[in-house]
């Protein structure tokens, strides 16, 4: 299987450290939906919005990351620069503002930060509001072919949403999640997510919940949009240890993509889906194959081979990482535990017992992320997220735990302590998982070192 690398390691520089506190102190909010005040702000820098590449814009609830990913692979792969903008970060701010390829440095963020402090002159405006402005400066002020923007929370009100006429957008899959910001619905979640479409924009749909897809349909026929839909108008299917990708003009036989779990053939279809929307964009077959095969994302199913988390353990142990936290996300991570429980069987092995080490928001929903994984579960270490965030309480992620049927749950004040007490209880060779939260993903590679 696939390792995939680590994020970018855990140096900081106070610098942008000092900066980004400042800007995170400007509004009483963590979120607060709506675009007066982005726009108020990017009218005070110039409207760099104005002066973009061609923008790919990407909203849904799960896959936004790993489709930007495919994309960016592909792109690269034949040549172009491509600037990327995702949300949240893991370790580092930087994270968040590729330019042309490389992050952004430090002295530049710095500068760009400080810029729209200045501007924005102390009103109420979020984080991710005054971090987006900036970010759109650096894409605006860097020479690149296109950029790819992920939306920070559902889409119509979203800080990203002011591009007039991206190239093309792309909904991913919906789910149930952010419900106190977007709806208690599939069909008022789809709705917020929809408000990225632009009048003749083409729009690629991932595959979607019924409900998702008829408000989809309804936002396209009033805005003139062309759609390509998952299983009407494109399919990606597995084939023979690879994929099958399958449109009206062309049928592509690709080996699987470099990150694990069948739903990221979809993420893949949905890149490849793309690209003929991109219009004088040349990505060949090629450079197709060379991005599934090179692909990258930190925090998603990835292997931790090296430090110290790592270190410390017996020969035949794994330890790997996810973010995922909503329900969707919790089942796609079992899928990807029966595969390993199947293989290891296929190939005469007792399977590895699963340990889970878990850290969540309390804006999510714990037992439906893990009603998924209990049945496959040996124990689950809970651990709080540190760092300020909203996040669960040890007692509160235990008691989700049991509601939710994962066997043997257990509190730990640290990650280090959680992997202490895995191998104090358990004599054989093991997997253990880091899940819940990017958030608490980050804590783990910024701690594994």
């Amino acid at each position: 299987m696939a390792s995939q690398p680590t994020s970018p390691g855990p140096t900081r520089s106070a610098g942008s450290d000092i900066v980004l506190e400042r800007l995170n102190r400007l509004h009483p909010k963590i979120i607060d939906l709506g675009l007066d005040r982005v726009a108020d702000l990017l009218e005070r820098v110039g409207n760099p919005q104005d002066r973009l590449p061609p923008v790919v814009h990407v909203a849904g609830t799960n896959g936004k990351g790993s489709v930007i990913a495919y994309l960016r692979a592909m792109l690269e792969a034949s040549s172009y620069r491509v600037h990327v903008y995702t949300s949240p970060h893991l370790v580092r701010f930087h994270e968040r503002i590729r330019l042309a390829g490389e992050l952004i440095d430090e002295e530049r963020l710095v500068a760009l930060l400080e810029l729209c402090e200045r501007a924005n002159d102390r009103r109420n405006i979020t984080f991710f509001e005054i971090t987006t402005v900036a970010a759109f400066l650096a894409f605006a002020e860097t020479p690149g072919d296109i950029l790819l923007l992920e939306t920070g929370l559902g889409g119509r009100l979203d800080a990203t949403n002011m591009i007039a006429r991206p190239l093309a957008t792309i909904l991913t899959p919906i789910s149930m999640d952010h419900m106190q910001y977007l709806g208690d619905t599939l069909a008022k979640i789809a709705f917020e997510k929809a408000g990225i479409m632009k009048a003749g924009t083409p729009a690629i749909v991932g595959p979607q919940p019924r409900e998702a897809l008829a408000v989809f349909e309804e936002r396209a026929a009033k805005l003139d949009v062309p759609l390509l839909v998952a299983g009407r108008d494109y399919r990606c299917t597995p084939e023979n240890g690879g994929m099958r990708f399958r449109d009206a003009n062309r049928e592509l036989h690709l080996p699987r993509p470099a990150l694990l779990g069948d739903f990221q053939i979809d993420n893949a279809g949905m890149a490849i889906a793309a690209l003929p929307a991109l219009g004088d964009f040349d990505v060949r077959d090629a450079a197709i194959e060379r991005g599934l095969r090179e692909v990258s994302w930190p925090g998603r199913m990835q292997r931790i081979e090296s430090g110290r988390f790592a270190a410390g353990l017996p020969a035949g142990w794994e330890v790997w990482l996810d973010g995922g936290h909503n329900e969707s996300a919790g089942a796609a991570i079992a899928s990807i535990v029966r595969d390993w429980q199947r293989e290891d069987r296929e190939a005469g092995r007792e399977p590895k017992p699963l340990h889970l080490i878990f850290g969540m928001l309390n804006t999510k929903q714990p037992v439906a992320f893990l009603r998924h994984l209990a049945p496959l579960a040996a124990s689950l270490h809970a651990v709080a997220i540190g760092g300020g965030h909203q996040n669960l309480t040890v007692a509160e992620m235990l008691a989700a735990a049991r509601a939710a049927g994962v066997p043997n749950p257990q509190a730990a004040d640290n990650i280090g302590a959680a992997l202490t007490q895995i191998r104090a209880q358990e004599k054989h060779p093991a997997r253990i998982l880091f899940c819940g939260s990017l958030y608490f993903a980050g804590e783990v590679l910024a701690g594994n070192g």
